[in-house]
């Protein structure tokens, strides 16, 4: 409540400008939500430009036309978010839940050889649900591609040929978080 009172306090003298530091840190997602709807509508509707700072990079991409990587109070990078991923090239993630058996390294050396446009080829084991349960996880192969959906049929043709079963894939497309890793090398810091 403080904090949207505070924001409704900044909006009186109706500027054209408005400066939010991390507004979001420490409220519950119903506040959360109506501030981020808020900075939304003063942008959308009212013209007024508003300067947005976050750790949360799922904040940034939904409210930002252009943004600021910062690294050690230094601007590292600007630009839209489309802008950004381009400058670092970052590749789709096409993910395949692979069920309970194991793949060998030399398929997952073919997936990276034979499938043109994949630059990595990662594998997260089956592994038990919890110690000594007869329930397994399902693995996962993550195929970095810069040619995103393309890439599916072959990488699925080489997963069927080795008589992997796939039940599910998923699709990602880089994001500002993956931007963010690229850039500075390192994870997200508090």
């Amino acid at each position: 409540m403080k904090r949207r009172v505070n924001i409704g306090v900044g909006l009186l003298h109706r500027p054209q400008l408005v400066y939010m530091d991390e507004p979001t840190v420490g409220i519950d997602p119903q506040s959360r939500r109506r501030i981020l709807d808020t900075v939304k509508l003063l942008r959308d509707e009212q013209a007024i430009t508003v300067l947005y700072t976050t750790h949360l990079m799922e904040e940034a991409q939904e409210l930002s036309d252009r943004v600021a990587i910062i690294d050690h109070g230094e601007i590292i990078a600007l630009g839209t978010q489309d802008e950004l991923t381009q400058k670092v090239g970052e590749d789709d993630r096409l993910e395949f839940t692979v069920g309970t058996q194991s793949i060998s390294e030399t398929l997952l050396a073919s997936l990276q050889q034979e499938v043109e446009g994949v630059s990595q080829v990662l594998y997260n084991a089956p592994e038990a649900f919890t110690e000594g349960s007869e329930r397994t996880l399902p693995g996962k192969v993550t195929v970095f591609s810069r040619r995103g959906r393309r890439a599916l049929p072959d990488v699925i043709r080489l997963l069927n040929h080795a008589e992997i079963e796939v039940d599910a894939v998923e699709v990602r497309e880089p994001d500002l978080e993956a931007v963010f890793l690229a850039l500075t090398g390192r994870a997200l810091r508090d």
